[in-house]
C-alpha cells in the first residue's frame, strides 16, 4: 500500500484543518480561563473589602458605645 501524492496532500490538508481547529479551541480556553481568573480575583477583593468594613464597623461601634 503506497500513498499517492493526492493522498499525502489530503492528509496534510486534514492535519492543517485539525490544527486550526485546535488553535481556535485553545484560544477559547485561554479566554475562558482569563475570565475565570479575573472573576476569582474580584471575589477575593470583595471578600477582603467586606471583612475590612465589618472590622471597622465593630471598632467604631465599640469606641462610640463606651
Amino acid at each position: 500500500m503506497t500513498l499517492t501524492t493526492d493522498d499525502t496532500q489530503d492528509n496534510q490538508q486534514q492535519i492543517l484543518t485539525e490544527l486550526r481547529e485546535l488553535k481556535k479551541e485553545v484560544e477559547q480556553f485561554n479566554q475562558k480561563f482569563d475570565n475565570y481568573q479575573k472573576a476569582t480575583q474580584w471575589v477575593v477583593q470583595l471578600a477582603f473589602s467586606l471583612i475590612a468594613a465589618a472590622t471597622v464597623t465593630v471598632i467604631v461601634s465599640t469606641v462610640l458605645g463606651k
